[in-house]
């Protein structure tokens, strides 16, 4: 205790009390109880000041988790919405993202149901793709046995109707003998259409050895292997690359466009087909264009159609297009053209590299 304080409490004690033993014990006692008074309230205060922290921090985190469930609900809420189609105004858009009126329960019962859904949908996705599967089997191995009946009748009705003509065309009248040759002609027409439907049908399914095919000699044996008027110039500007790929997929490809646009230009004096290849990260990117008749605007969205047949182009079997847009579907690329009438046309096509 303080001597001041002690002094001030013996003033106040009556003179017998002063030296009292008894007193001075009395005093002792309250001095001790205030000794380390200090200490407590430091560690006290302390305590309390750790205790605060401890809780600001905790509220911190709590805080932060709060929000993250109700940002987490409010996502699954609108999730929920999404898969279930319904559709809000905007004021009701507006006031879900100033409040959150969520029944966790009932929200977790949506989830839990569109999980379900979700689950039912992928077993008959899965169903229809084997379904597809089988589908395309039946369709392919139709083709294969329906090209078969098909073509040898053909080949033989040809084949015998060339020959009555060598042995009677003396018999036969000029008309009689024009008849038996567009006989023979429709007849190789249907041939060739037949194998046209057998190679869109098949080309996706054909399993080739993958090579490091030069583009520039691929043209050049396409150039020698189908008929090229005189008056048709191709020309391949620039260089063509050499990349990893299935030869006959691209053969057919390049083949089928160069053919197209021989027909485009045999009527004119000076046929020019042009090849080339443009730089793109991601693709192989070609284009061929010709100066040829063109395509009439009507026709440039269908013309990638199967069995889709320029107007003025009754020799054309409708399959060579389709087949090249199903080459570059396989190689996960796109196609399109620009054509002017009278001026010519340019396809592009992609492949991916």
């Amino acid at each position: 205790m303080h001597s001041l304080l002690k002094r001030q409490i013996r003033k106040h004690l009556p003179e017998n009390l002063k030296d009292s033993g008894e007193i001075a014990a009395f005093l002792d006692a309250i001095n001790n109880s205030y000794k380390d008074y200090d200490d407590k309230a430091e560690m006290v205060q302390r305590a309390m000041s750790i205790s605060s922290k401890e809780l600001t921090q905790a509220n911190k985190v709590l805080r932060a988790e709060a929000e993250s469930q109700r940002k987490t609900l409010n996502i699954l809420e609108r999730a929920i919405r999404v898969l279930n189609d319904s559709s809000s105004t905007e004021n009701e858009e507006a006031k879900s993202k100033d409040t959150l009126e969520i029944d966790a329960l009932e929200l977790a019962a949506k989830i839990e149901k569109q999980a379900k859904d979700i689950v039912k949908m992928t077993a008959e996705k899965n169903t229809l793709l084997k379904n597809l599967e089988r589908q395309n089997a039946s369709l392919n191995d139709y083709a294969h046995m329906v090209s078969h009946d098909l073509k040898s009748p053909i080949r033989n009705i040809n084949a015998l109707m060339c020959w009555i003509l060598d042995d009677e065309k003396e018999k036969f009248s000029p008309a009689s003998v024009e008849n038996c040759n567009l006989v023979s002609q429709n007849l190789q027409k249907m041939d060739a259409l037949i194998d046209g439907i057998l190679r869109h049908a098949v080309i996706d399914s054909l399993e080739e050895e993958h090579i490091q095919l030069n583009i520039t000699n691929l043209i050049d044996e396409i150039t020698k292997t189908i008929f090229i008027p005189e008056n048709i110039e191709v020309k391949i500007e620039g260089k063509l690359p050499t990349f990893l790929t299935e030869k006959y997929k691209i053969e057919q490809l390049f083949k089928n466009l160069i053919t197209n646009a021989v027909t485009a230009t045999e009527h004119l004096e000076k046929g020019i087909i042009s090849i080339q290849h443009i730089d793109d990260k991601d693709f192989w990117k070609f284009s061929v264009a010709d100066n040829g008749r063109g395509i009439a605007k009507k026709h440039q969205e269908s013309i990638f159609n199967m069995f889709k047949k320029l107007e003025n182009d009754s020799n054309a079997s409708g399959i060579g297009l389709a087949l090249v847009k199903k080459v570059v579907n396989i190689y996960e690329g796109d196609i399109w053209l620009e054509s002017e009438e009278n001026k010519g046309t340019t396809l592009y096509f992609t492949l991916k590299k």
